[in-house]
């Protein structure tokens, strides 16, 4: 017998070339944070990055986003290299995405359309799938002149040219159709969860909050003991996940709900709001914060605008800041000396992070950091609020 040959059957990475408009008042550090978050982004997408094209404006140019020379540096590039996809980290518009299409003669995706691509390959449940595929539709629609419109053939042509008008016409129509049909879907399965939570009632309930990829699953894991995903990917949770929880003598609910993110796109918040019933409907939140993310200030404030729109900003809300095992100050991180030695945990106890925020907890979920101050301040928020709603309730006498 010869020898066995044996082949790479791993997928190849698509090679990507990231594009971002700095506009006025965003310094360079900002900048700098979202395009890197949209690397991690085409990196969980499964893809590789091969250059980042940064260009000042003060404003986006409406016809190509970028102006007529940096379009040209970037086609020098893609072409020279063999790029794969240029994606633009904001969303383009119809005529924004064939004109830069027409030049670059590549894929193009927006930001909008690979957060979508993520969420349709983490979709597991029927409703996490009926509400990726209800986002996908509605991002598609005003897209159709650009594109191979035949739903059979939808994840094959995305960068391809329509047909004819005829037949955009009649995808349009089916499209549309199909987005009714999700939504009534959806509005059943909505029913089905909203009877769910009703016979739950009984139990406070606590949610999990935070930006994508804190800890919120791990954590999740901790308290409940179970084996929620927790990947260190953005997105790893899409649906939400409730567990009965006991601490002590007490039971209450705990729910994992999927991150939140800066820009994101709009059809998602609209399609993944019964998802967030659990935020809006819980007792009790848990707002995570990775406190070694050089710039957790910024996502503290997407995810208050985030509940602010879901109507659950003025909730009982518990500051949990995770990771304290990995945090860097500012100043170690600009001058890139080593510190002189880490922070205590008294030491973040008397950081402006404790005093600005009431009650305020430092953990480490991976390390067990300070795990049993956070379990006994959640213990007393829940027996308060269990008391006062079930005053008689001779379980916790």
């Amino acid at each position: 017998m010869g020898k066995q040959k044996f082949y790479d059957t791993a997928p190849k990475k698509e090679r990507v070339v990231l594009v971002g408009v700095a506009l006025p008042g965003e310094r360079a550090e900002q900048t700098k944070e979202y395009l890197e978050e949209l690397d991690f982004l085409v990196q969980t997408a499964g893809g590789l990055v091969e250059k980042t094209f940064v260009q000042r404006m003060q404003k986006p140019d409406r016809a190509t986003f970028v102006g007529t020379g940096k379009l040209e540096e970037i086609q020098a590039y893609v072409k020279a290299e063999e790029i794969d996809i240029v994606v633009f980290d904001d969303e383009l518009s119809p005529s924004q995405l064939r004109n830069i299409e027409r030049e670059l003669q590549v894929k193009i995706l927006d930001r909008s359309n690979l957060i979508l691509d993520i969420f349709a390959g983490r979709a597991q449940t029927a409703q996490a799938k009926t509400q990726v595929e209800l986002a996908q539709l509605q991002y598609l629609l005003p897209r159709l002149t650009r594109m191979w419109t035949h739903l059979e053939r939808q994840k094959g042509g995305i960068g391809m040219r329509g047909p004819g008008e005829s037949q955009i016409e009649s995808d349009r129509r089916m499209i549309l159709e199909k987005i009714t049909l999700l939504k009534d879907r959806l509005k059943l399965i909505d029913r089905q969860n909203e009877t769910q939570r009703k016979n739950r009632g009984q139990l406070i309930r606590v949610a999990l909050v935070g930006y994508t990829n804190v800890g919120k699953s791990t954590i999740m894991n901790m308290l409940s003991k179970s084996e929620v995903f927790a990947e260190n990917k953005l997105f790893a949770t899409l649906d939400t996940t409730v567990r009965k929880v006991v601490i002590e003598n007490l039971p209450f609910l705990l729910s994992d709900t999927v991150g939140f993110i800066r820009k994101l796109p709009h059809h998602l918040v609209e399609c993944f709001k019964s998802t967030l019933d659990e935020v809006r409907e819980a007792d009790i939140l848990i707002h995570v914060v990775d406190v070694s993310h050089p710039n957790f200030e910024d996502q503290i404030h997407t995810v208050n605008e985030t509940l602010k729109d879901l109507g659950a900003r003025d909730k009982e809300t518990i500051m949990l800041f995770n990771k304290i095992d990995a945090y860097v100050s500012p100043e170690v991180e600009e001058t890139g000396e080593e510190p002189e030695a880490p922070l205590t945990l008294e030491d973040f106890k008397r950081s402006w992070m404790a005093h600005e925020n009431t009650p305020a907890l430092f953990i480490s979920a991976t390390q067990k950091e300070n795990i049993e101050e956070f379990k006994q301040l959640l213990y007393d928020k829940v027996k308060a609020m269990h008391i006062q709603r079930y005053p008689y309730d001779k379980l916790l006498y």
